[in-house]
C-alpha cells in the first residue's frame, strides 16, 4: 500500500529467526503450492519471498517440508554474505514452522517410506540441525508471520504481521 515501510530498529540482540509457511496445492490450475517465508536479524526483516514450489506436493506435510529447505538455503546465503561483511558472528538460528509433522520429521533420524519422495530435503534440513546451525520451533498458526505470503489475510490480522514485520505506514498521524 502507498506509504507502507519498513523501520528498522536496534533492539540489541543480532538473533537471526526465519518463519516458513506453505499454501498446500493452493494454486487451481496445477494445484502446485505456494512456499512463503521472511528473515529477521534482530526483529528486523531483511529477506522475504513467495513462490510457487517446483513439484507438486503429495501431502501438506512435503509441502511444509520444501518451504523449510528453501527457507534453510536462504539462511546459508545470508549466513555467508553476513560473515564476509563482518557483520555479527551468526552461532544458530531460529526456524519457526506451524506444522509439527514437519518438524517431527526433521528431528527424526529414521525414514520411512512415507518420507521417501521427500529424503533429500530431510537430508538438508537435518544436516543444518545436527550442525547447530538451525535449530527448529513450534509456532501457532495464530503467531505464523508468512501467513502474509501464502495465505490471503485482511483486517486486523494483516495489521497485526505488518507491526510485527515493523512494516508501519508512514503517512499515518503519530
Amino acid at each position: 500500500a502507498l506509504g507502507q515501510g519498513l523501520l528498522y530498529e536496534d533492539k540489541g540482540n543480532t538473533q537471526i529467526s526465519r518463519y516458513c509457511d506453505f499454501d498446500w496445492a493452493g494454486c487451481p490450475i496445477g494445484r502446485r503450492s505456494t512456499t512463503g517465508y521472511c528473515v529477521s536479524i534482530g526483529g528486523n526483516i531483511i529477506s522475504w519471498k513467495s513462490k510457487k514450489q517446483n513439484t507438486i506436493a503429495r501431502s501438506s506435510t512435503e509441502a511444509e517440508y520444501t518451504a523449510m529447505a528453501t527457507t534453510t538455503c536462504e539462511l546459508v546465503w545470508i549466513k555467508q554474505l553476513l560473515q564476509e561483511l563482518k557483520f555479527c558472528e551468526i552461532k544458530q538460528t531460529k526456524l519457526y514452522c506451524d506444522s509439527q509433522a514437519a518438524l517431527h520429521i526433521a528431528s527424526n533420524p529414521m525414514f520411512h517410506e512415507r518420507t521417501k519422495h521427500i529424503e533429500i530435503d530431510c537430508h538438508f534440513v537435518r544436516e543444518k540441525l545436527l550442525s547447530k546451525e538451525i535449530s527448529t520451533e513450534f509456532v501457532s498458526s495464530n503467531d505464523q508471520l508468512a501467513d502474509i505470503w501464502t495465505k490471503f489475510v485482511r483486517g486486523p490480522r494483516i495489521q497485526f504481521i505488518c507491526s510485527k514485520l515493523g512494516a508501519y505506514n508512514l503517512y499515518a498521524p503519530a
